[in-house]
Formats: structure tokens, C-alpha cells, sequence
């Protein structure tokens, strides 16, 4: 059984399930809530480059940015700048340490009215900010908004739940493309909203996130939650689970505990980051201009979001570990290539030209990088942790899942433009690394899982040529309700 991948596991019983249009418009609404999250992703980084946001915020990186005799890797390097974009990561990891105990207590819908309440406090703070203060506070009250209230703690969850097992990847990856569609609005208003005069611009992209409220409105309807009854009898049955995250520690829960931290860390390791929050900062450093640099931004989260699409009508037939492999050997190479082409152009002293074939070539090699992810670790980072664990400790594993993702996601938004300006383009072989590592992990340590039903799971891990040892014979093929009695 080389790399512990079975194609149908014994055992495990193929149920027959009809896609009735009250499961499609939940998900397809469901799938939504990562839409804010998205547009939160995509819209610092363009801002982060507008030139009167510099100049108000941040005058010291706004000299070095107009500079004709900075080091290009330097040009952006502060941490007061990355501290603009990762608090909203920060606030995020550490809300959603709560978010599954409020959600179990409280219900879906009162966390996202407290979300939703938070987001758009949030909101109004950095559209009219006044200082740096400010702004902090509200891309801090955005990043609670997040955490409690919106698509990561909750929607892979309830989409793996509420989907027919055959389609259950299809209708999970719909949360990646609404976040990657968020993304791309995101470049999109930057775009237009950078051509304006004045301070008016970044103020627009800030603020538009409040608008973005009438989405949470819209399921908050009478009707939304007749839709969304069958998660409502999901979250009182989850009320009835006691210590999940005692049970998470208990060793027949070791594949899901061990799979629902590497995957996360992995995901924000592969580097995709740099691409959704410094896109226009980095090709602006590659000596495209502001407003190129924001135009090929745009280019690569339109390139990203379609290749989603990829992976949402393939995953359910090919499975989730020829996506994982396939990405990962296409997005090493690509790293790969862009680092050697920077090196070749910048060195290590950050000064040369670029000319535009090689430029061009340069954006190419970035989408194709950003392609191979879109169809694999952007979705399947978020499907697989939700699709994997059962219901007694459902709810940890996707707080540790989401905590352990907010937690480098904020690591990287912090720390990435020093490394830039340290490590130059070597950065891009740093993350090469970690794209290999993690492609083998996927190849030796997780079987495929599509087509099992949730409640089936616990046989795919039995048969896992690694994981086998830590499933008792009597965790097979017994109910969530007994599983909870032998596990308390």
C-alpha cells in the first residue's frame, strides 16, 4: 500500500444520495462567507503601495519607496507597515480560540451577528482613519470579525456536513472561490481606487468592507434559515458533546490532531501569502510601476480564482491527494524559477534593470505558481481538516485548524518583507523548501478520503499503513453517540 493510499477502502459503505436544490443553494450561500474574508486578504497589499496612503501613515517608507538609491529587496521593509496587515491575522487567531465554544453555546447565528457587528466597527475605523492608531484598531476588530463570526471557524465544517459525500469536495472548495472571488475584488477596486486624487482612494478600499455587510443580511433572512435548519440540528447536537478538546488529545485521535496542524502550517509555508498581501508591493519591487504592479496583481487573483474552479470539478473525481501532489511538484518548480530569475537580475545587492520580456516571463512563472496552488493546497487546506474528523471532536479540530492557520498567516504578514530584504531572492527557494517537505508528507501520511462519508472515516484511517496503529478495532464502524461514550 505505497504511501498508505488506498483507492476504496474496505469496508466502508457507499450510501446513495441524491443533490436536492435545498443542499445546493445552503452550500452554494454557505460557501460565501469566506467572500469577506477574501477581500480583507487581497485589499492591504494594494494599499499598502498607494502613494498617499504612504505619505500620511507611513512618510519613512514612502522616502525609501521614491528613493532612486534604495535596495529594491529593502524598499518596503518595515514592520510598523507589516504590522498594518498581520493584525487582522493576530485578532483572528486569537478569536478563533473562542469561536467554536461561542458557536457551540450561543449557535451560528448570534457569532455572526457578533462578527458581523465587529466587522463593520472595523470597517469604519480604517475607512476614516485619522492615525496609525486607527487603523490598527480596525483591521484588529476586522480580524475579531473573523474569527468569531465569519466562514473559517464555521462554513468548511458545515459544507463537509450538509454535502453528499460524491460531491462533498465540490461543494467545500466553493468556500476557496469565494474567498479567492473576495481577493479579486479586492485588486480590482485597489486598481481604480489608486487612479483617484488625493487620500480618497485607500479610504474607498478600506471602507468598502462595510458594504460588503448586506451579504450577512442576506443570511440572516427568515428564509436563509429554513435553509440552514439542518446546521441548526447540527449545532444542538454538537451542544451534547462534552470535553473535545480532551478527546482530540486521546490517541485514536492522533491522524486527525497530527493532519489538522501540518496541513494549515503547510498551507501559509508554501508562500501563497506574499502573492495575496504584497502582490502589487512585490511587483512594484521588481521595477514594474504602481500602477502595472497593481494591473498584474489584478491578472494573477483572476488567474487564481478560475483555477479554482479546476479543483472544484475535479476533486471529487480524481481525489484529494492528485490534486495535493500535482500542485505541490508544479508550484516547487515555479518557485524555483522565480527565484533563479530574480537572483539573476537583482543579485544581492538589490539594484539592476529588468527588462519587460523578462518581466513578463517573471509574471508567468508567478501565475502558473499561483495556479498549482489555486487547485490544490488554497482549497484542500481548508476541505480535508473538515472533512476528517468526527463529531466529538469536530469542533476542536477546526479551531486548532483555524488557529494554527491565522497564527502563520499573521507570521508570514509580519515577517515577510524584512526576509525580502534580508534574504533577497533566496526567500523564494526558502519557501521551496517547505513545498517539498510538505508534498512528500502528503504522499507517505494522508489517504484519500473522497467519497467516504464522514461517519465512515475512522475506516480510511484503520487502513492507513501509518495511522492504523492508533484506531482500535472497536472505533470502526461505530456511531458518533457510542464513540462519545468510550471517548468521556
Amino acid at each position: 500500500m505505497a504511501g498508505g493510499f488506498v483507492s476504496q477502502t474496505p469496508g466502508v459503505r457507499n450510501y446513495n444520495y441524491k443533490l436536492t436544490p435545498k443542499v445546493f443553494v445552503t452550500c452554494f450561500i454557505g460557501a460565501f462567507g469566506g467572500l469577506i474574508f477574501g477581500y480583507d486578504l487581497g485589499i492591504s497589499g494594494g494599499v499598502t503601495q498607494m502613494e498617499p496612503f504612504l505619505e500620511e501613515f507611513f512618510p519613512d517608507v514612502h522616502r525609501k519607496m521614491k528613493s532612486a538609491h534604495q535596495n529594491e529587496y529593502c524598499r518596503f521593509d518595515s514592520q510598523l507597515l507589516t504590522l498594518f496587515t498581520s493584525s487582522l491575522y493576530l485578532a483572528a487567531l486569537v478569536s478563533s480560540l473562542f469561536a467554536s465554544t461561542i458557536t457551540r453555546v450561543f449557535g451560528r447565528k448570534w457569532s455572526m451577528f457578533l462578527g458581523g457587528f465587529t466587522f463593520f466597527v472595523g470597517s469604519a475605523f480604517n475607512g476614516f482613519a485619522q492615525n496609525i492608531a486607527m487603523l490598527l484598531i480596525g483591521r484588529i476588530l476586522l480580524g475579531f470579525g473573523v474569527g468569531v463570526g465569519f466562514a473559517n471557524q464555521s462554513v468548511p465544517v458545515y459544507l463537509s456536513e450538509m454535502a453528499p459525500p460524491n460531491l462533498r469536495g465540490a461543494f467545500n472548495n466553493g468556500f476557496q472561490v469565494a474567498i479567492i472571488f473576495g481577493i479579486v475584488v479586492a485588486t480590482i477596486i485597489n486598481y481604480f481606487t489608486a487612479q483617484l486624487k488625493g487620500n480618497i482612494g485607500w479610504r474607498i478600499s478600506l471602507g468598502l468592507a462595510c458594504a460588503k455587510q448586506m451579504l450577512q443580511s442576506i443570511r440572516g433572512t427568515n428564509e436563509v434559515d429554513e435553509e440552514f435548519q439542518d446546521l441548526i440540528d447540527a449545532s444542538e447536537e454538537s451542544k451534547q458533546v462534552k470535553h473535545p478538546w480532551k478527546n482530540i488529545l486521546l490517541p485514536r485521535y492522533r491522524p486527525q490532531l497530527i493532519i489538522t496542524c501540518f496541513i494549515p502550517f503547510f498551507q501559509q509555508l508554501t508562500g501563497i501569502n506574499v502573492i495575496t498581501f504584497y502582490a502589487p508591493v512585490l511587483f512594484q519591487t521588481l521595477g514594474f510601476g504602481s500602477k502595472a504592479s497593481l494591473l498584474s496583481a489584478m491578472v494573477t487573483g483572476i488567474i487564481e480564482l478560475l483555477c479554482t474552479f479546476v479543483s472544484v470539478f475535479t476533486v471529487d473525481r480524481f481525489g484529494r491527494r492528485v490534486l495535493f501532489l500535482q500542485g505541490g511538484i508544479q508550484m516547487l518548480i515555479s518557485q524555483i524559477a522565480i527565484g533563479v530569475m530574480i537572483g539573476v537580475k537583482f543579485g544581492t545587492v538589490g539594484t539592476g534593470n529588468i527588462g519587460k520580456t523578462d518581466a513578463n516571463l517573471i509574471v508567468a512563472l508567478i501565475c502558473i505558481y499561483v495556479a498549482g496552488f489555486a487547485w490544490s493546497w488554497g482549497p484542500l487546506g481548508w476541505l480535508v481538516p473538515s472533512e476528517i474528523s468526527p463529531l466529538e471532536i469536530r469542533s476542536a479540530a477546526q479551531g486548532i485548524n483555524v488557529a494554527v492557520n491565522m497564527f502563520f498567516t499573521f507570521l508570514v504578514a509580519q515577517l515577510f518583507l524584512t526576509m525580502l530584504c534580508h534574504m533577497k531572492f533566496r526567500l523564494f527557494f526558502f519557501f521551496a523548501v517547505f513545498v517539498f517537505i510538505m508534498t512528500i508528507f502528503i504522499y507517505l501520511m494522508l489517504p484519500e478520503t473522497k467519497n467516504v462519508p464522514i461517519e465512515e472515516m475512522n475506516r480510511v484511517w484503520k487502513a492507513h499503513w501509518f495511522w492504523g496503529r492508533f484506531i482500535p478495532d472497536e472505533a470502526v464502524g461505530v456511531s458518533a453517540a457510542e464513540m462519545q461514550q468510550k471517548s468521556v
